[in-house]
């Protein structure tokens, strides 16, 4: 069962389909830019007693935490906040690829493709590349190994 203080509208509401409709429609950075801020506005801060050391990713330039809850069906409800509005709106985008999915769906999921299609691979710094991969391989990690 969802935890209600982790809700958000990623993966229900907001489909990946709505989400390259969206970013195809935006020619120019700036516009995608834009984009991805409005996108880390609708993601809910996480509570303070969910920003743990334990949920706190390394290796992202701006401060991020990612949590996962496996429900009843096996699939997981997976939730994370941000410091940086840019890293927040990359981090609704795994959301919104990841949410209510199987381990087995996530781990398939080829992160850096969709980030391409979204016209976001080449847009983003390395670092910020760096901070998704590092998200990814988080995500991974810790729906396996339930």
């Amino acid at each position: 069962m969802t935890n209600i203080t982790t809700q958000h509208p990623f993966g229900n509401e907001i489909t990946l389909d709505i989400l390259l409709n969206d970013f195809q429609k935006s020619k120019a950075w700036e516009d995608k830019y834009r984009q991805l801020i409005q996108l880390s506005r609708k993601l809910p801060a996480l509570p303070d007693e969910l920003k743990t050391t334990e949920k706190e990713i390394k290796g992202c330039e701006n401060r991020v935490w990612l949590g996962v809850e496996l429900n009843n069906d096996g699939k997981y409800h997976v939730y994370g906040d941000s410091d940086g509005r840019i890293v927040k709106g990359l981090l609704t985008i795994i959301l919104v690829a990841v949410e209510n999915k199987t381990a087995q769906e996530i781990a398939d999921i080829d992160m850096l493709a969709i980030f391409e299609q979204l016209g976001l691979a080449n847009q983003i710094s390395q670092s910020r590349t760096d901070g998704v991969n590092a998200i990814i391989a988080r995500l991974k990690s810790l729906t396996s190994q339930h």
